[in-house]
């Protein structure tokens, strides 16, 4: 007997890759782009949590990684639908950075007059998995999984 549960996840996975400059001016070009991703079993809130998260890796991406970059150096978005997650991985080819280390040493009294500074907490309460790694070409991948 074939085991079809294996096949029926492979069956409803949906890959999509989009890249874009290094400019906060891109973030509505990719949030209409994730738009179409949307399927109808994924719940509203999930979703719009996904929406933000995006954002805030996006922002992140253009504000700290590449700060020092031409505009002209991409930023890669890939986002997989799989049958019961939504996966987003953005790449950026800054500096390393220790996401686990920034974790464990983040201030839990976070300045809410603040500009900025959050955006790593909210995908860390938004995620239920959050990574930041080097890859063997030397860029950075913010992995961002939300189950549904």
């Amino acid at each position: 007997m074939v085991d079809l549960k294996g096949f029926e996840q492979l069956k409803n996975l949906q890959k999509s890759l989009k890249q874009v400059s290094t400019d906060l001016k891109a973030l509505d070009q990719l949030l209409s782009w994730f738009d179409q991703l949307k399927q109808p079993d994924i719940p509203k809130k999930v979703w719009l949590q996904c929406q933000l998260a995006l954002a805030e890796g996006f922002t992140n991406a253009v504000r700290h990684a590449h700060k020092n970059l031409s505009s002209n150096v991409p930023i890669d978005v890939e986002v997989t639908i799989c049958v019961n997650s939504l996966e987003m991985r953005i790449w950026d080819l800054g500096p390393p950075f220790d996401l686990e280390q920034w974790l464990e040493n983040q201030n839990k009294n976070v300045d809410r007059e603040a500009g900025g500074g959050r955006g790593i907490a909210i995908l860390h309460k938004i995620a239920d998995k959050l990574s930041y790694t080097r890859t063997d070409d030397n860029r950075n991948c913010l992995l961002i999984v939300k189950g549904y």
